[in-house]
C-alpha cells in the first residue's frame, strides 16, 4: 500500500479542510499517551465535526474500540501496555473490528516500520512529529469524509 506520508516529511498540496461543526461525522478514537498530542488531534478533529475518545495505553485502546466501534482510530506504536501493533493486530483478527480504519501514527519511520504497518492491516500511515491538518486530512481520507 502506498501511503502519502510513509515515511515522507511533505506537506499537502490540497487546499485546506473546512469545518463544518452542524455535521457530526463520527467517532474518532485517538489512542495515545502524550498529553499535548492527545490535545492538538482532539481539537482539529472536533473542529471538524467529529467526536473524539482518547485512551493512553493500549490495553485502554483495545477495550474502548471493542465497545464503541469508532468510525477509525489514530493509533500511536509506543504506548504503555500493549504496544500499538498488538492492538492493531488484534483489533484487525477479529470480524467486528476488522473493518475499522486505523491510522498508525509514530516516530519510527523506519522503511521496516511502513512494511510491518502494511502487514498488521493498517489503513495509514503518518510520522511524528504531524501536522495536525495532516493528520485531519488522513482520518477524513479513510472514513470517506
Amino acid at each position: 500500500m502506498d501511503w502519502p506520508d510513509a515515511g515522507r516529511a511533505k506537506r499537502s498540496q490540497e487546499a485546506p479542510l473546512t469545518s463544518d461543526e452542524s455535521n457530526q461525522r463520527g467517532l474518532v478514537m485517538i489512542v495515545e499517551d502524550d498529553e499535548d498530542s492527545r490535545y492538538v488531534y482532539g481539537i482539529i478533529l472536533e473542529d471538524y465535526g467529529f467526536e473524539v475518545a482518547m485512551a493512553t495505553s493500549g490495553d485502554e485502546g483495545l477495550r474502548m474500540a471493542q465497545r464503541t466501534h469508532p468510525a477509525a482510530i489514530l493509533m500511536d506504536v509506543s504506548i504503555p501496555g500493549m504496544d500499538g501493533w498488538a492492538v492493531t493486530e488484534r483489533l484487525k483478527a477479529v470480524p467486528d473490528t476488522a473493518g475499522i480504519p486505523i491510522i498508525i501514527i509514530t516516530a519510527h519511520a523506519f522503511p521496516e516500520d511502513v512494511t510491518r504497518a502494511e502487514t498488521v492491516g493498517c489503513d495509514g500511515f503518518l510520522t511524528k512529529p504531524c501536522d495536525p491538518r495532516r493528520v485531519l486530512e488522513e482520518v477524513c481520507r479513510v472514513v470517506g469524509a
